[in-house]
Formats: structure tokens, sequence, C-alpha cells
């Protein structure tokens, strides 16, 4: 096996796996290190007790918090990284999130691209995979974007009326977008089968859209993509000047193993990308690679988010509920008096009972808990997901101590809107739901989060711009100190808007990756 490649990518996720794809065409050399392995297809996949309760394919390492304790993060090392896992919702950021803008607890920077250099992108990735929505609704849209390219999905009939009370109190309820291989009007050929194993589940069908099936597994057959997996970076090794990437050291099975490539692309993860540069310090960079402006690892963000646990008198005609999103908060209160960004809102997946008892149990009031009979609660529930902005701040940062260990030092901020918006959903609900309660994510430590908590919506650590001094990439993704080193996963953000990010992932891969045809 050659030990030396035009491209060398870290991490086969969202970034990584789109990078190798979009590069693949040009017949340059490519190599993906990945430090998990393939995930089997087993009955596991569709088992609540494996994943949730077992937590079977959950990352075992552990990382310390701001007060030194350790937590179990939410990530998964497998190949395809953390979309194995996630939730399916493909969202655009909005124009004004590029933009500077004021919130109640601070400002949002601006981004050095702006909505335009990722708009086409956006509609490329939608269709390759295969986002289902439906334009026109969401009064957070750009008016001018296309329609998707595959239909909005059908909602249970649970849902439809929850639609038709979120439209009597004025709100613009629009389809969430999902990427998933579903045909609603031919269910019997459909790959998708709307089960209630799908978000934090990995797709026993390979129907949800996710960077192994719709990136890694069609690059297998060809013969310029090579993919390790069991290979961890641990460091990366420059010429004399720190001015090139010379090689990649992974552990792997054998031990110590380098791999060099005329570029090397980081996609890693934000805590993992960053933690790599640090690790990676010597003569040129005593600091970190590429940490000149003093960067590398700050400005971690992960969304403020809340799940809103509501239950109905009667059983729930829904048993695919996350179909059904609210932006009418996003940019500010339509009702007045607030004139700061909120947030968002989206329905959670279904919530087996072994879900509820497994994730749960320690953390639901106890109305939610009669008699432990947790099928019947789960046959009643709706849950939701409010996503606000937590604001880049140069304290909550990840850093390496010097036994090596992930710190993950995080102090919630800019919650008076988050707040306000998890009350006014709470407010919206009254006669549609017997009962409400908010399990708020700034409320609970790291390792007693939500599935879809925790870590899972990293992003921000190598942050890009156009100053080397206050930047690590420039806006093409390069490190600023080095000639041949690009970052590709969520790290790259300069803010985290307050919708999922893993679209935003794929679309700038993609752009960077045109970049590197033309570099090439």
């Amino acid at each position: 096996m050659p030990s030396h490649y035009d491209i060398v990518i870290v991490g086969s996720g969202a970034g990584g796996a789109t990078l190798a794809q979009r590069l693949a065409p040009t017949g340059k050399s490519i190599l993906i290190l990945e430090r998990g392995e393939h995930l089997p297809r087993e009955a596991d996949n569709w088992s609540a007790k494996s994943v949730f309760v077992d937590r079977k394919y959950r990352a075992r390492e552990q990382w310390l918090d701001h007060r030194g304790a350790p937590f179990t993060p939410n990530t998964y090392y497998w190949v395809g990284g953390n979309t194995t896992f996630y939730g399916a919702a493909l969202l655009r950021l909005r124009a004004i999130d590029f933009e500077e803008r004021a919130h109640a607890g601070g400002i949002s920077p601006a981004w050095p691209i702006g909505y335009g250099d990722l708009a086409s992108y956006y509609t490329e990735a939608e269709a390759l995979w295969r986002v289902h929505g439906q334009r026109g609704i969401d009064p957070s849209e750009e008016a001018g974007d296309p329609p998707y390219a595959f239909p909005a999905l059908r909602n249970d009939p649970g849902i439809d009326r929850l639609k038709s009370h979120f439209q009597t109190q004025a709100w613009h309820p629009f389809p969430l977008p999902l990427a998933i291989n579903r045909e609603d009007d031919d269910p019997v050929r459909s790959p998708c089968i709307r089960c209630k194993t799908c978000g934090g589940y990995p797709c026993l069908l390979m129907a949800k859209s996710d960077a192994r099936s719709i990136a890694v597994v069609p690059l297998l057959s060809r013969p310029n993509v090579t993919l390790l997996t069991g290979h961890k970076a641990v460091r990366l090794e420059t010429d004399p000047s720190g001015r090139e990437v010379r090689a990649v050291v992974c552990t792997a099975e054998n031990g110590e193993e380098r791999y060099s490539g005329d570029i090397v692309v980081l996609a890693a993860g934000a805590v993992n990308t960053a933690t790599l540069l640090l690790a990676s310090a010597n003569g040129a960079h005593p600091d970190g690679l590429a940490n000149s402006s003093g960067q590398v690892g700050r400005n971690y963000m992960f969304h403020t988010l809340t799940a809103m646990l509501s239950l109905t008198a009667a059983p729930l005609d829904a048993t695919f509920p996350k179909t059904l999103a609210v932006n009418d908060f996003y940019n500010r209160d339509p009702r007045g008096g607030f004139d700061f960004p909120m947030g968002h809102i989206q329905l959670l997946e279904y919530m087996s009972g072994q879900t509820l008892e497994g994730e749960l149990g320690d953390m639901m009031p106890p109305w939610l808990l009669p008699d432990g009979v947790f099928n019947t609660i789960a046959e009643r529930l709706l849950s939701f997901l409010v996503i606000s902005e937590d604001l880049p701040m140069a304290d909550n940062r990840v850093s390496l101590d010097r036994n090596g260990r992930i710190h993950l030092d995080y102090a919630h901020n800019n919650l008076e809107g988050h707040e306000r918006l998890v009350k006014t959903l709470c407010n919206a609900l009254e006669g549609f739901t017997s009962h409400t309660h908010p399990l708020s994510q700034h409320h609970f430590q790291f390792d007693s989060l939500l599935p879809l908590y925790g870590t899972a919506h990293q992003n921000g650590t190598v942050r890009f711009g156009k100053d080397p001094k206050s930047s690590v990439l420039d806006p093409m993704c390069k490190a600023h100190d080095l000639d041949n080193l690009y970052v590709v996963d969520s790290s790259f953000f300069v803010s985290s808007a307050a919708v999922n990010p893993t679209l935003t992932i794929i679309a700038n891969a993609m752009r960077v990756g045109d970049h590197l045809k033309q570099r090439l």
C-alpha cells in the first residue's frame, strides 16, 4: 500500500466523505483515514435497548468538563461519522445568519462568505442527499430558493392536527426538510418504511441519507480512493519551515503509521480537529499547528437546546412525527416586545418506551412516570426540540491537558431569547396537550442530556475568516499558517445560527472541493 497520496482526508463524516466524493472524479489518489470501523448491519441497529440503554454504538472515551469531571460525549466513531445516527434534518442557514446580527445576549459575527456563496451548493446537496421539503411556507427562508427536488413527507394524522392547531395561532408550520429515501406515493417499493427507529439509530435499511450511504459506499469501488478504517490520526508533522504538512501520523492495529499528501484535509469533528492541531505543536508552531492566532479550540458552540415533552390525553396517531417545524420566531417575536432572534422549533423522533426508560427516567417529572408504564406514555408523547443560537465566546474552548485528555470548557450564553421561545411553545400547546415539561440543556451536565444533545451540534473551534490574527482558516478553509492544510468539518463555523449544521457542512465541502479541483 502506498504511503503518499494526492489528498489525505482525516474523517469520513459529512465533510470528509463529501470532499472525497467531490474530488474522486479527478482521478487523483485519495486516502480517507477513519478511526472507526464499518458499522455492522445487525438487528441491534433497530433496538432501543441496544442504542439508548446499552449505548452499544456510542464512543467509549471520556472527556472532562469545566469542573474537571469526566463525561462520555454523545459522539460516534464509525464510517460515516455522526451522520449515521443523526435525525436527518437538513436545513439551510438563512441569509441573515451570514451577517453580523445583534442578539439579546451579544453579537453574532459575520462570516467571510455570504449566503450566495453556498446557495447553489445547498441546492445540489439537497438533491444528492434526497431532502424532502416544500418552499414558500417558512417565513424565514429566502424567496429565490428553488423548489426541493423531492416533495415534503406527509404528516401522520396526529401531526396534521397539531399543524392546524398552530395555524389557528397565526403560526406558519412548514414541512421539516428530511433526508431520507422515502416515496410516500409508492410505499410498497419505498426503501424508507417510516419506522420508529430513525433519529438516534443507524438505519438498518440504509434508507436514511447519511455519509455512509450517500458518499462513502459509492466511493468504495473507485480505484483511486482508499479508505483505511481503524486508523486514528494523532498528530501532523510539518517540514522544518512549518509551512507544509509532511505526514499524518496514525495509530492502527500494528502501531504507528505515517501517510503524506500533497493536500491534507481535517474533517474529524470540531472537537477532534481542534485537539489534533493542538497535539501537533512543534518548533515552528509552539502553541499548536495553525494556531498563530491563538484561536484553535476556542469559540466552541453546540446550540442552546431544550426538549419539550408534551403528553396528550388520548393516544396520538403519529408513529413518524418528525415532519413539522416552525420558524416564525427565528429572527424576532412577531407579536412584538422582543426584537432579537429567538430560534427554531422542530418535532423530534418517536420515543419508544425503552428510549424513555433508558434515557429519561432520572430526568422526567413524576406525572410522566405512573408505575413505569413507558409504552403507554410513548403512545401519548409529542417531543419538540427548541434550538437557539449560542454565541462564540473565546473562553468556551477545547483544550488538551499534559496527559492528552480532552477538556471541554463551556458556559451557556444568550439564553433570554431561548427561554422566551420555550415559554411560547409551552403556551401554544395549551388546548392540544394535557401536560408539558421542558428539559433544557443548560440545566443539566453533559453526561445527562438527551440523545440528540451533548456534543451533537459541535462547531466553531477552527473558525475561518479573512484576518489571520483573528481566525485559523482563510475563506477557502485553508489554514492561514500552512500551504497545504484544509478543514471541512463544522470547525470552520463563525457562528452557530439556530438550525442543524449538517447541510452547511456538506455544501461547504462541495465548495472547497471545487476550489481544490482548480488547485490540483
